[in-house]
């Protein structure tokens, strides 16, 4: 590829005197996972959410595929090619793993005027969210209803429902939280399954995860970036050793 699929330059977010973010730039290409890490307040979710257009920018610009999408609504960014999860999962508890897998596709497909047929008629929006849930691998608990299901299969439901919009970029803000070795297993094997045909971003606190995932990795620290690189050089740097990865990595 000639151009990253996401870019984002010298992005600074303020709250009055605090600099939430300050000056941070990257680059996501598809066919390449870009983690980013650091302590608690350093600033990753802010990041993610000025990239999502859930808050927008005090300076800097954020590229999509091409288009300057700095300032733009979330659902606007998210038509242009971007999905993303939450720290806290986002998903319809009552309805079913099918039932919020295509209704996340309906939002690609819209009618006007057409608000009485039933959503179960439309081909293409029923083939999006098939694709997406055989990607999650959520065929077997398709019929499930989302709040009956284990925490972990939460998690691969909300990625589902962000396939199902058929995004460029994929945003995870920590999907790996609170999972138990054999799930967080389990997803590492679906982002891997995800990398080759999306440019994606992962904040995460599970070290052995990222090391087995990453291409590229950034640490934050009080809003600004103090290291980015190959995993490796990163893991020995020493500043990032004392800031937060520990001696024992």
């Amino acid at each position: 590829m000639t151009e990253a699929l996401l870019s984002a330059r010298n992005v600074t977010k303020r709250f009055g005197g605090l600099s939430a973010v300050n000056d941070v730039s990257l680059d996501l290409w598809q066919g390449a996972i870009h983690a980013v890490i650091g302590p608690n307040g350093a600033g990753k979710s802010t990041l993610t959410h000025l990239l999502s257009g859930d808050i927008g920018p005090t300076t800097g610009s954020v590229m999509l595929a091409g288009q300057d999408v700095t300032g733009w609504t979330p659902e606007r960014i998210s038509r242009a090619g971007l999905g993303r999860s939450y720290q806290k999962t986002n998903i319809f508890l009552p309805f079913t793993v099918w039932e919020n897998i295509r209704l996340a596709a309906q939002s690609r497909n819209q009618h006007a005027g057409r608000w009485f047929a039933l959503a179960s008629g439309f081909a293409q929006t029923n083939e999006r969210a098939e694709r997406a849930m055989e990607l999650a691998g959520l065929q077997p608990r398709r019929d499930a209803v989302a709040g009956t299901i284990s925490h972990g299969e939460q998690r691969q439901l909300e990625i589902a429902m962000s396939l199902a919009t058929e995004p460029k970029v994929l945003l995870l803000d920590e999907p790996l939280a609170g999972m138990g070795t054999a799930e967080a297993e389990r997803m590492v094997q679906l982002l891997l399954r995800l990398k080759p045909a999306h440019a994606m971003m992962l904040v995460e606190h599970d070290m052995d995860a990222v090391f087995a995932l990453a291409d590229r990795l950034t640490v934050m620290l009080n809003g600004q970036v103090i290291a980015s690189g190959e995993p490796a050089a990163v893991r020995a740097d020493a500043t990032v050793q004392t800031a937060y990865l520990g001696e024992e990595h």
